[in-house]
């Protein structure tokens, strides 16, 4: 196995000892910066840029260009799951992700099937392996997935920016139906993450962008129990070296001792929550990533620096802290401004690793 030149990140991930705060941001590929917009329009639409390994590695190293972050995450979409189930995945112009035919009919949930990844899913496959041997070892990269229940909010309401009306009816009134849903996808996300660490992906994150919306036993049982069967049948060791796997629900500050005993590795903050508090209620148990409110990029550079400094200071002495956002970066996040922030952090944390 090739030595990583950088792995403060995967040290970070597994509370081993660093030198300073590891950084990376969430969407940090994205159009944010002119050089993504510039990619998409060549590519001439989003799913094209997603299912083209060449345009995906492109976008994957921009940011590296710029900024001195201390991982890569693969440029793609959480919905390329269902999108291979076959439920027609399109990008409606200033409207995000939509389904043609989201999930409604019991014979249709009955029909799911997991989609093989070195078949259905092989540019992504592809795309891990280019951006890797690109990547040359620098730093690392971080594979993901969307959770079960992220995926099932989209695979059902047929879009995003819901109320949730169609699912949670499924949810309450045949919850049969919702966990054949999750199954399915929770099977099919440990396939896929498997297949980007085979192809080389070093870390995985689960992202639950709608766990947040459940009540607290709906959560239990619709969302963390999905994640920690992932967490139990995906890879952690491959090729003599620990791959890390970070959960984050967006939203789930009030289940963070839950999600710690999930078998994960880090959890992720959203920008609610106190970090110094996560810290003391999980932090000797594993790793903590975040959580810098996105909208503080859009300050003058010495609020950027403070607020940094309040997050480092919260968590305090130590290892077991990757600084990232709280969600993803906004589109009219001024490029300078990240660079702040990675600078930022990484002159200022290294008194809290002595």
């Amino acid at each position: 196995m090739t030595k990583l030149k950088n792995d403060t990140l995967i040290r970070a991930l597994l509370r081993q000892p660093t030198e300073y705060t590891p950084v990376w941001v969430m969407r940090q590929a994205g159009r944010y910066l002119a050089e993504y917009n510039q990619t998409r329009a060549r590519a001439g639409d989003f799913l094209s840029l997603c299912k083209n390994p060449d345009f995906a590695t492109e976008v994957t190293m921009q940011p590296l260009a710029r900024f001195p972050l201390d991982a890569a995450i693969l440029f793609s979409d959480i919905l390329t799951i269902p999108d291979a189930m076959g439920l027609g995945l399109y990008f409606a112009e200033g409207e995000g992700p939509k389904f043609e035919r989201p999930l409604r009919e019991e014979w249709e949930i009955r029909a799911l099937t997991v989609p093989d990844p070195a078949v259905h899913l092989r540019y992504v496959m592809d795309a891990v392996t280019q951006i890797r041997k690109t990547l040359d070892n620098q730093v690392p990269l971080i594979g993901f997935s969307g959770s079960p229940f992220t995926l099932a909010c989209y695979m059902v309401e047929g879009c995003g920016g819901t109320d949730f009306r169609q699912i949670k009816t499924m949810l309450y009134q045949r919850p049969d139906l919702l966990h054949h849903i999750l199954n399915i996808n929770a099977q099919a996300v440990i396939a896929y993450l498997n297949a980007q660490i085979e192809s080389g992906a070093q870390a995985v994150m689960i992202f639950d962008t709608w766990g947040g919306a459940l009540s607290h036993n709906a959560y239990q049982e619709f969302s963390l129990r999905y994640m920690s069967q992932i967490l139990a049948g995906i890879t952690r060791e491959y090729g003599g070296a620990r791959i890390p796997a970070v959960v984050f629900t967006k939203g789930g500050g009030l289940w963070l001792e839950s999600i710690a005993n999930s078998g994960c590795d880090a959890v992720g903050l959203d920008w609610t929550v106190d970090i110094a508090e996560a810290r003391r209620r999980i932090g000797d148990k594993v790793a903590l990533q975040g959580n810098l409110d996105p909208a503080v990029l859009f300050a003058a550079p010495e609020v950027i620096t403070a607020e940094t400094e309040k997050i480092l200071a919260g968590y305090g002495n130590g290892s077991g802290h990757v600084f990232n956002l709280g969600h993803g970066i906004s589109q009219f996040t001024p490029p300078e401004s990240a660079l702040t922030l990675v600078e930022a952090v990484h002159a200022l944390s290294r008194k809290y690793h002595q």
